[in-house]
């Protein structure tokens, strides 16, 4: 039986060093041919031991017998008048996930996917639409920052400054890529752990894996609303994990210091933008010190709901300031190329079943 060649993009920065050192070490080569390896793949600018140039043909050959640099194949690149860019990638086994590029200022951020697909089933995201596919694995995710990066370095777009887990799937749902992920992107790629955010709609054991991390990483929760029972509406997993304990879990996690919590709040017409929705939503952001992001619906082609009017989405955001809360309304981006979280995938794969 053929030994499965591991992909080297999914080792956090020890275990790379490790592997690579071990392997040279087994074919006589000096030790500094593992620091050689490292600087070519967490450079990023590689996808291939062909062009490791400082290394001999013959071990160049022989890392290609064993192991793996395998990153997202471009599928459809999406380009906005705003300047926000769309990737549909795809995956060796056919799946497609997305991330997307969003330029702003001196800053470029970048949407990336932890699954491909979604089981959560929200009734506002495109994603769960379409259905679960799998986990992506940490490879998989790294690649998507690997691949993204080279893309806006070709075009001139600058360093990607910030990384956002607001991609396709719930992060938390997928800790067991996700965590090393963030290790890698943060400690093998050096992105800051302060500009890498997690989203997640409140899965609390994850929340309680990343408090217990001692980088300092910012979690968004995606709220949407601030009532348990509203909430379950939009969000199925609301009844798994209830909102007064996944507030008491934000609350610890801010305690843990110098992480700040963002609220999410897609803004839904006749939804979730009553007026009388506003001073619940700021108590519970006050508790965690939480900042507010407060989103016009971004619409989706089966769903009949429409974005809140301006004025209204004004209203909350003053409310919330008067409040004590910090709070700004975002401007939608890349509406022109369906940029929501799955859209260009549901257009692909059409409706899959979800399961919890």
């Amino acid at each position: 039986m053929t030994r499965a060649r591991p992909n080297l993009l999914g080792l956090v920065p020890d275990d790379l060093h490790n592997v690579a050192a071990e392997h040279f070490r087994e074919r006589g080569e000096p030790g500094y041919r593992a620091r050689q390896l490292v600087e070519w793949i967490q450079g990023g600018q590689t996808c291939s031991f062909a062009q490791m140039r400082n290394l001999p043909l013959r071990e160049r050959d022989a890392l290609e017998e064993r192991f793996r640099l395998e990153e997202p194949r471009e599928h459809t690149v999406s380009e906005s008048v705003d300047g926000t860019v769309k990737h549909l990638w795809s995956l060796g086994d056919g799946e497609v996930v997305e991330s997307v590029l969003i330029p702003s200022g001196r800053r470029l951020t970048l949407c990336i996917s932890s699954q491909a697909g979604c089981a959560l089933a929200c009734r506002f995201c495109a994603t769960g639409w379409s259905g679960f596919g799998r986990q992506l694995s940490t490879a998989e995710i790294v690649g998507q920052y690997r691949a993204s990066a080279r893309w806006a370095a070709t075009r001139e777009l600058g360093t990607i400054t910030n990384i956002v887990f607001m991609g396709m799937g719930e992060p938390l749902a997928n800790r067991k890529a996700v965590l090393p992920a963030l290790t890698v992107l943060n400690s093998g790629y050096g992105v800051g752990a302060r500009r890498i955010t997690v989203s997640t709609v409140g899965v609390i054991p994850g929340i309680a894996a990343l408090a217990a991390r001692p980088e300092q990483f910012r979690l968004a929760l995606s709220l949407h609303a601030p009532v348990s029972s509203l909430r379950a509406e939009l969000i199925p997993l609301e009844r798994r994990y209830p909102l007064d304990e996944l507030i008491v879990a934000l609350e610890e996690f801010s305690r843990s210091g110098g992480r700040r919590v963002t609220f999410e709040y897609t803004m839904i017409r006749g939804v979730n933008d009553e007026v009388s929705l506003i001073r619940p939503l700021a108590e519970l952001a006050l508790r965690v010190a939480a900042f507010v992001n407060l989103i016009p619906f971004n619409p989706i082609p089966y769903m009949e709901w429409r974005p809140s009017a301006p004025q209204r989405v004004r209203a909350f955001r003053d409310g919330l300031r008067e409040a004590g809360v910090a709070a700004e309304a975002r401007a939608p981006r890349g509406r022109d190329i369906d940029a929501a979280c799955g859209q260009l995938r549901a257009a692909k794969v059409g409706r899959r079943p979800s399961a919890l």
